[in-house]
């Protein structure tokens, strides 16, 4: 049993969360439940070098960097900057093998982990304290099990990521002011949850003759992205701004800020974009909204994981496991640009 956190508060906690970009955003909102409820508490945050990129400039946070491509390099320099050093609890948020391994570097006290059911990639191994068992939670609640464990019971569901000088002069160039705007993030890092190139044009198309909505195309530098937005670019009647490989993390996040509506696969700039309160309509047929959708959009997003699950498993959404991911070829096209007006029809008029 973890010691009595709520009548003598750790002096030092460390956080476990590597990746992705999502999952980061949601362990920032644990991280700020820490610090709401223990202001005097020393944080540190073990994170991917990605991820860093977009958080790494928070105040009161001190990061330390894991750089997965470095292989056994990246566990010395662990070892290295935890030498002499001593945390009361290590919050162990990733379920991976290789996160468990570094979990293992943290001189910890307690070391809390998932419920035996949910430690996948032996994580209960690495861990002496557990969450309490749940089912079929989206991500983010299933992370705050970790600060109900240390016996607090509110949560804090905000981010709060200052924006420096430099994104927001971005992001108003981008989006000036009084422009209602669509962002487009077409392409998840799993390419089976990317929609068409041709669905998303016709969706822009759509934005911009029935809503007077100006279009953005926002993506990374790959190779992927940058075709997918000269693609979607070129199949739409309308005109748009493609901004693909042209902006920061921290400049993409300042500009989903100022946007009206996102729309996205279930991808990391979903979940960016509610950390700064912009509804998102996501795609979803390749995994479960439930899961692992937009936290205050889910009733935004298109969904199809039934539909997924019938065709391609034979069996309901309800039979599968939870985190069952559907990533066949055909998977999305379950999901009709007319599906996607419809939510972002019905979005606008909410917010009119």
């Amino acid at each position: 049993m973890p010691p009595d956190f709520l009548a003598n508060p750790p002096r030092r906690v460390c956080v476990l969360r590597l990746s992705a970009l999502g999952d980061v955003c949601h362990a920032l909102a644990v991280v700020r439940t820490l610090q709401d409820a223990w202001p005097a508490t020393e944080v540190t945050w073990i994170i991917g070098e990605l991820e860093h990129k977009l958080l790494g400039h928070l105040p009161g946070i001190e990061f330390i960097v894991f750089d997965k491509k470095a292989g056994g390099a990246a566990f010395g320099e662990l070892r290295r900057r935890f030498a002499g050093r001593r945390f009361d609890v290590l919050l162990q948020m990733q379920l991976a093998l290789r996160a468990s391994l570094a979990a293992a570097l943290v001189p910890a006290e307690v070391k809390v982990g998932f419920d035996r059911a949910r430690a996948r990639e032996l994580q209960w191994l690495f861990t002496n304290a557990k969450i309490v068992p749940r089912e079929r939670e989206h991500v983010l609640d299933s992370l705050f099990g970790f600060t109900e464990r240390l016996g607090l019971a509110r949560r804090s569901v905000r981010w709060d990521i200052p924006l420096p000088e430099t994104a927001l002069d971005y992001a108003r160039r981008a989006i000036p002011d009084g422009q209602p705007t669509l962002v487009i993030s077409p392409c998840s890092s799993h390419a089976l949850r990317n929609w068409s190139a041709e669905g998303y044009a016709a969706v822009a198309d759509h934005a911009v003759a029935r809503h007077g909505l100006r279009v953005l195309i926002c993506g990374g530098r790959s190779e992927l992205e940058v075709q997918y937005g000269q693609r979607i670019a070129a199949s739409m009647r309308q005109p748009c701004v493609n901004l693909v490989g042209q902006d920061t993390l921290v400049e993409f996040l300042a500009t989903l800020q100022r946007a009206t509506v996102l729309i996205s696969p279930d991808s990391g700039p979903a979940h960016m974009a509610t950390t700064v309160g912009t509804p998102v309509i996501g795609l979803y047929a390749a995994t479960n909204p439930a899961r692992s959708g937009p936290y205050y959009s889910r009733e935004w997003c298109v969904d199809r994981y039934e539909a997924a699950a019938r065709r391609f498993r034979g069996r309901s959404a309800a039979e599968l496991p939870w985190t069952e991911k559907i990533e066949r070829p055909g998977v999305m096209d379950l999901i009709t640009p007319a599906d996607v007006n419809e939510r972002l029809d019905a979005l606008l008029a909410a917010r009119k």
